[in-house]
């Protein structure tokens, strides 16, 4: 990993502010787990049977942005980015996959999820969430997005001093 450019959260702000900025951090964190990392090395697998590796996660967390951001509050029937049916574990699946394609469909997902809540007026806006066929609020959608995101950096951890030995932030 390269130097640590990521911007850590305010000690105070508003609620949108703290969500908005830790969401952030965890997008920069995901980001940097992958940095000076070969194609190659970003798609290896943590263990058999597990598909899970680096450029499987950054697969992943786009389906994450876009079930969560644009089907929920823009496009209920926008399709998944790498599977016909809702099937996040099919992202993981990174055996083809190339940095460029993978970061390119995250980084565009987060831009649009990015784009939703600053146009929000509220975080209470209301969105319905197909896949649990009920409505959600931004709020509610901001929280588990950055537990999605917490909960995969973990990931990235391990994987990455599996990778090359890194450790750290």
């Amino acid at each position: 990993m390269t130097d640590d450019h990521r911007v850590g959260p305010p000690s105070f702000g508003s609620e949108r502010e703290t969500l908005r900025a830790f969401l952030d951090y965890h997008r920069a964190t995901l980001a940097m787990k992958c940095e000076g990392l070969t194609d190659e090395q970003l798609r290896e697998k943590s263990m058999e049977p597990s598909a899970l590796s680096l450029l499987g996660l950054v697969r992943h967390m786009a389906e994450v942005e876009r079930a969560w951001f644009r089907r929920t509050f823009e496009d209920r029937d926008a399709p998944m980015v790498w599977s016909e049916k809702i099937d996040f574990q099919a992202a993981y699946d990174a055996s083809a996959s190339t940095r460029a394609e993978a970061f390119a469909a995250w980084e565009a997902e987060v831009e649009i999820s990015r784009r939703i809540e600053r146009e929000a007026g509220t975080l209470d806006l209301a969105g319905y969430q197909p896949r649990w066929g009920e409505e959600v609020s931004l709020r509610m959608v901001m929280v588990h997005v950055l537990l999605e995101y917490g909960r995969h950096n973990g990931h990235a951890d391990l994987l990455r001093e599996g990778v090359d030995g890194t450790v750290g932030a």
